[in-house]
């Protein structure tokens, strides 16, 4: 899955893609690039980011949206926390809903889902994106994560929304401290145990910026990339079904060669 932000304000790629030509510029390079999926925010959550009005959202992504309809050749996610900005997503071109709030934000979300047919990605989030990393933070991490989830799937299934419908996200970075990250991927397969396909995302995120740290100060996410790239073995390995980056072309040569290591079939014959 490609990122595509079109936010002035995103902590790795904010500003570039705001223009609209741009980010359709950016959609079709992600997707020759080898992106199966392309997901499309117009707000940003990162760690720290103030509300904006559904408004702005919509004024951001709907002409990306539109100038990629019938263009595009691979399915196109919406990252929003608002039922209205989905629905209208979903009619101008999107076919996944992808909620970080895990339908805490606004519940809704699930019934237009459910009245679309359309896929719907859960996250975790322990708290707000305003004030998530100030803590406190769960003692048990996986066992948080793995609550959160089971109530977000409850939310969507009596909202109707079909188990095969639905995506989990344990929310790499959202509301987790830096450690906490790590144990997450290492402890993927217990997540899996819910029964659900997973996404993760750990992308330049901060947690491989401190991992990779020089005179106390974080490495920039442009310098995350080896980082990324590590995390996205571990997803794979652990039984990740989607890996959501913003290097597509790297990540697509990493993820072949965690899928040879998973799968003997996908591997090459001399």
């Amino acid at each position: 899955m490609g990122v595509l932000n079109v936010t002035p304000d995103s902590f790795s790629d904010g500003g570039k893609f705001l223009e609209p030509e741009l980010a359709v510029e950016q959609a079709f390079a992600m997707a020759n690039a080898g992106a199966d999926l392309l997901d499309v925010g117009g707000e940003s959550t990162r760690p720290g980011s103030k509300q904006i009005s559904a408004a702005e959202e919509l004024d951001r992504i709907l002409p990306v949206l539109e100038a990629l309809r019938g263009r595009l050749k691979i399915p196109i996610s919406v990252d929003t926390r608002r039922a209205a900005v989905a629905e209208l997503a979903l009619h101008a071109n999107a076919e996944i809903i992808n909620d970080i709030s895990g339908l805490q934000h606004d519940p809704k979300i699930a019934g237009v889902a459910s009245r679309q047919c359309a896929a719907l990605i859960l996250m975790h989030i322990r708290g707000e994106p305003r004030t998530m990393q100030a803590g406190p933070f769960a003692r048990d991490v996986v066992k948080d994560v793995m609550q959160g989830l089971r109530r977000s799937v409850a939310v969507a299934r009596k909202a109707g929304v079909a188990r095969s419908q639905m995506v989990l996200d344990p929310g790499i970075g959202f509301g987790k401290s830096f450690a906490q990250n790590y144990e997450l991927l290492q402890r993927l397969p217990q997540l899996a145990r819910l029964g659900y396909p997973l996404l993760v995302g750990t992308s330049r995120k901060g947690f491989l910026g401190a991992t990779w740290a020089r005179n106390g100060k974080p490495a920039p996410p442009e310098e995350r990339l080896w980082g990324t790239a590590a995390t996205v073995t571990a997803s794979i390995l652990n039984g990740a079904h989607i890996v959501r980056v913003h290097d597509v072309r790297e990540m697509v040569e990493v993820a072949r060669v965690a899928d040879c290591l998973r799968d003997p079939k996908r591997r090459p014959s001399n």
